[in-house]
């Protein structure tokens, strides 16, 4: 099927992989918290071997298996506490798969072994951590609850479509052209305003958040979002190549389109967690 889309143009391409992608994603959230669990544990671990081949450009040879099994240890240790079938002491088990990858090293024979090293451990905290933390916004109240997380969903992708349509209507002045030639301050200011209006619609919809929560989640999304599509796009052009990947046919790959989600997700845990 794959194949037949990457024949259509890349405007159909993105429709038709943005409303498949659509169905999956609010389907698998909604439905049951072990759809969700197994939706986003394969996106975490398709994202980071995506890291992983996309780093390899520079030379380096991260440990990938050491890596993903870090990656996934926490993510599914993070999981099973919040369900509270697990000890916190759980998590502990991280730790010595972290160490794990410096002993692995020595059996190598890498020429540069702490470089591969900082690799393996950046893609677990890059992709594994923040897809780990999103455990933490589903059981806010102790239960599995759709709502926040699908709405953070929502806000990211009312950000990128606020952004898109102000950006090619008004767009003049660049946000940060070294980086990323396309983004403009207007267009970022027609992301951020639509944000915060489907966040003020999401609080009459979704109750488990308050109006502040949700403000607050989409004014962390519209300024963390973006620098996270930036640090994305930084890491792209230090590699010299357009995507991330071509898993998503007119979309690139995944960290293509979860970048946004990966540098929001930290921070929106903190706000609610402290707030």
């Amino acid at each position: 099927m794959s194949k037949k889309i990457s024949t259509l143009s890349n405007l159909s391409q993105r429709i038709i992989v943005g409303v498949l992608g659509a169905a999956v994603f609010i389907g698998g959230i909604c439905f049951s918290e072990w759809t969700y669990f197994l939706l986003f544990l394969v996106l975490m671990l398709l994202g980071m071997a995506e890291f992983y081949k996309l780093v390899g450009v520079l030379q380096v040879a991260p440990n990938k298996s050491l890596g993903m099994l870090l990656g996934a240890v926490f993510f599914v240790s993070m999981f099973l506490v919040q369900k509270e079938v697990m000890p916190e002491e759980v998590l502990y088990l991280s730790v010595p798969v972290l160490f794990l990858v410096f002993i692995r090293e020595m059996y190598r024979k890498q020429t540069v072994p702490y470089t591969n090293i900082a690799f393996t451990v950046l893609g677990a905290i890059y992709v594994g951590v923040p897809f780990s933390l999103l455990h933490l916004l589903g059981y806010l109240e102790g239960e599995y609850s759709w709502q926040p997380i699908l709405g953070l969903m929502l806000l990211i992708w009312a950000s990128d479509t606020g952004a898109y349509i102000a950006g090619k209507n008004f767009g003049k002045h660049k946000l940060f052209e070294r980086i990323s030639p396309g983004k403009t301050w207007e267009g970022w200011v027609g992301g951020a305003l639509f944000t915060v209006a489907v966040s003020y619609v999401l609080s009459l919809l979704l109750i488990d958040l308050e109006l502040y929560q949700w403000i607050g989640m989409a004014i962390i999304v519209a300024v963390f979002g973006v620098l996270g599509d930036l640090s994305e796009s930084m890491l792209k052009r230090s590699m010299g190549v357009k995507d991330s990947g071509t898993l998503l046919p007119g979309h690139g790959g995944i960290l293509d389109r979860f970048d946004s989600l990966l540098m929001a997700i930290p921070f929106i845990v903190a706000f609610l967690k402290i707030f």
